[in-house]
C-alpha cells in the first residue's frame, strides 16, 4: 500500500535543498541555517535540512500572521483526536 500527500503543492512552495531553504528565510534566518548547517556532522545534515525546511514553509505561509495570532489567543479550531480517526477513516487513510 502506498500514500499520496491530500494537498501536494506543485511545485513546492520551498524546495527541498540549501538554496531553497535559504532563499524562503529571512537574511538572518538564512546566516543562522548555513551556520547550523555547515556545522552539522554528515549524519546530522539531512535533520538540520528537513528542521530548517519546515520553519521556511511556515515563515511563508498564506496567512501566517492571521494563524499566529489566533494560536497566541487560544482561537485556533480544534478536533479531538477521535474526530481526527473518524476523518482519516472516512477518507481511507490509515490510523495507526
Amino acid at each position: 500500500m502506498t500514500a499520496q500527500p491530500i494537498h501536494r503543492q506543485e511545485p513546492e512552495q520551498v524546495p527541498r535543498n540549501a538554496k531553497g531553504i535559504a532563499g524562503a528565510l529571512t537574511p538572518e534566518a538564512a546566516k543562522d541555517f548555513y551556520a547550523e548547517l555547515l556545522a552539522a556532522a554528515p549524519e546530522e545534515a539531512r535533520g538540520v535540512l528537513l528542521r530548517w525546511w519546515g520553519r521556511a514553509m511556515l515563515d511563508c505561509a498564506p496567512e501566517r500572521e492571521r494563524r499566529v495570532t489566533a494560536a497566541l489567543a487560544g482561537t485556533t479550531p480544534t478536533v479531538t483526536v477521535q474526530e481526527m480517526l473518524d476523518r482519516r477513516r472516512a477518507e481511507g487513510l490509515p490510523v495507526e
